[in-house]
């Protein structure tokens, strides 16, 4: 195997997407005690309001991914082995129609990510590959071959030019955007499945955070590709981390319903949340200080300033009768300006919440 690349020609800052909209706001907190914070529901200034619903999966949504370039696009990746390129019309009767699918994959698509530039797309699927598309044809580039067991998440460095893919085979692979493996982490790599990885786009702090079935969250050194920081304190497995827009901090969710804040400078926990249930997804918003849980039940809306949860979105459901459950919220992801989060369901349906002043 070939050593990893050096970080620093990885991360440029400038081309992160989600930096040119936090306006310099740096995740910071006064205290970092380890116990589970005391929650209470704080009126927020703003709302979330359902305002309209994407129709087009055949199954269940699993990913989301949306792009600073193009505003009016949203990427969805599905159950029903395709991804949906939607053009966003923001209308009353509907939110947006497919644009285009792409088609390659011969199982479930698990995750999805759009390239800074907004040109490209990276899938990974449970028929254990990653495809490289190109937006504007809906080709596929590259065809990424490695993996000897379902690829659960993949994620772009910030530059474009470094891949990372975590798969049920138990192993982080580092890819170039030509297809080729450069490296397979698996010293004090996770002993289960990989759930979930994804780059920092702090360049003084260049990592790869990854989740897993066995509880830990690992923090890798980009430059070396070795484990940097095991954080440990879930109890059950976990399915999903996600990145602070500034890289300061990471969160992670899972079977425990609890959400852990990390501080990747420091190496060490801040401080947990409860969202009730299990948590399926997690995503920063982009310029404010909320993080948003999807659960089992409901998306939980967490102030990290205030430590406490604020909002709880739960859309009416039509009565399915019988043991019919309640469609669950399984992917999340803001719109770049951080006015509409995007959902995506069991229902096989995405719907978008957009963020209004209370009256």
């Amino acid at each position: 195997m070939h050593v990893c690349a050096r970080g620093n020609q990885l991360l440029e800052i400038a081309n992160f997407g989600l930096l040119a909209t936090t306006t310099n706001r740096i995740f910071h907190f006064p205290t970092t005690n380890t116990h589970t914070a005391h929650l209470h529901r704080a009126i927020m200034a703003e709302q979330l309001v359902l305002r309209g619903t994407l129709e087009g999966h055949s199954g269940w949504v699993t990913s989301l991914a949306t792009s600073l370039e193009n505003p009016n696009m949203l990427l969805s990746g599905s159950r029903d082995k395709s991804l949906i390129i939607w053009n966003l019309t923001r209308d009353d009767t509907s939110y947006g129609y497919p644009k285009r699918s792409l088609h390659g994959h011969s199982h479930i698509v698990s995750d999805c990510v759009i390239s800074s530039d907004g040109a490209y797309a990276l899938s990974s699927s449970w028929d254990k590959t990653l495809r490289l598309w190109e937006l504007s044809t809906g080709q596929t580039t590259r065809r990424f071959v490695g993996h000897n067991n379902d690829v659960l998440s993949v994620s772009f460095s910030a530059d474009n030019r470094q891949i990372v893919s975590g798969s049920r085979d138990r192993t982080i692979k580092l890819w170039n955007t030509l297809g080729d493996c450069k490296y397979t982490i698996t010293d004090k790599g996770h002993t289960e499945w990989v759930s979930c990885v994804r780059f920092s786009p702090n360049p003084q702090n260049p990592v790869i955070v990854s989740a897993g079935w066995d509880k830990f969250v690992k923090v890798w050194e980009l430059s070396t590709c070795r484990l940097q920081t095991d954080h440990i304190g879930h109890t059950g497995y976990i399915n999903t981390v996600t990145i602070s827009p500034d890289g300061s901090l990471c969160a992670s969710g899972g079977k425990d319903g609890t959400t852990m804040l990390w501080d990747l400078n420091e190496s060490k926990h801040l401080y947990s949340l409860s969202a009730g249930d299990e948590i399926h997804a997690l995503v920063f918003s982009p310029n404010r200080y909320w993080l948003c849980a999807a659960t089992a039940k409901q998306i939980v809306i967490f102030d990290l300033e205030k430590k406490s949860k604020v909002d709880e979105l739960r859309p009416e459901f039509l009565e399915g009768g019988g043991k019919a459950r309640e469609p669950e919220c399984i992917s999340l992801a803001w719109s770049a300006d951080g006015q509409t989060l995007f959902a995506g369901y069991t229902d096989n349906k995405i719907r978008a919440w957009g963020v209004m002043s209370r009256a």
